[in-house]
């Protein structure tokens, strides 16, 4: 049985700014994603584009901007629809309350493929494209905020078997040891997903068949880590056995299968 460290979430602290581990594990996601998207920069079909289609250092960056703050709103405006819509329809207020917590992954992903059918329609350029140049890119930062979310010490995991070797005891989590849910998502939805899907956008492939293999696998792995992760105590468990976040899985996998399958038969390959 192990301790969690309980660490201070204050990396560092200069004068009054207190920098956080969380805030780091941000920085780190963006500039994951600005080193991984100048790589995309070499990889066809970009690499070959010409012209007004070419893509330069100055897409990835406004791809950034546009996608931060998308995860952002995004991020926010689910949580409070998807987790706690009763509460903030009567404390509408408290939305903006953003240093209270409360963020959704599927509310930012929303979020961030709005950022991209804007950025898309900006540089006149078929909205696929740019999301199949930005989903090889994401798993990585997903990665960095679970490693956040195990320094905080938040969203543990269910109860283990007192026999599991990495059964760890959380602070607010009670005597009983826990999975530790974060670094399962970390491995699952942060690494794996990021090996898999960066080999797999190597090859030529039909416009939007990257995309669609990002929503399969990250609703996949999601789902299988949701088994493990404590359910929010104000929702608990719901209908079939399944968590909130399982059931916001289930769009993502049947729409990933759908665009992958649509994309075969309908996109050329580039």
């Amino acid at each position: 049985m192990l301790i969690h460290p309980q660490i201070d979430p204050v990396a560092l602290q200069l004068g009054p700014v207190a920098v956080h581990w969380y805030g780091l594990t941000y920085l780190a996601a963006f500039g994951l994603f600005m080193w991984l998207g100048n790589l995309r920069l070499r990889h066809e079909p970009y690499a070959s584009l010409k012209g007004s289609s070419a893509w330069s250092k100055r897409d990835v960056e406004d791809i950034l901007f546009l996608g931060v703050m998308g995860v952002v709103l995004g991020g926010r405006i689910g949580y409070c629809l998807f987790y706690k819509p009763g509460y903030y329809a009567a404390h509408p207020l408290e939305v903006f309350a953003v240093w209270q917590g409360g963020m959704s992954f599927h509310g930012g992903m929303l979020g961030v493929i709005v950022s991209m059918l804007w950025f898309a329609r900006s540089r006149q350029r078929h909205w696929l494209q740019v999301a199949d140049f930005v989903a090889p890119c994401v798993p990585t930062g997903l990665a960095a905020g679970r490693i956040g979310n195990f320094i905080n010490g938040e969203l543990w995991g269910r109860v283990a078997s007192p026999d599991l070797p990495w059964g760890m005891i959380f602070r607010g989590g009670g005597d009983l040891p826990r999975h530790p849910s974060q670094i399962y998502q970390f491995l699952l939805e942060g690494l794996l997903l990021f090996v898999l899907l960066w080999l797999y956008a190597r090859k030529p492939r039909q416009r939007g068949q990257v995309s669609a293999m990002f929503l399969l696998g990250y609703g996949v792995f999601r789902f299988i880590a949701e088994f493990f992760r404590e359910p929010d105590a104000h929702l608990g468990v719901l209908s079939l056995g399944m968590s909130m976040g399982q059931w916001l899985c289930l769009p993502m996998i049947f729409g990933g299968m759908g665009l992958w399958l649509w994309a075969r038969a309908n996109s050329p390959k580039v």
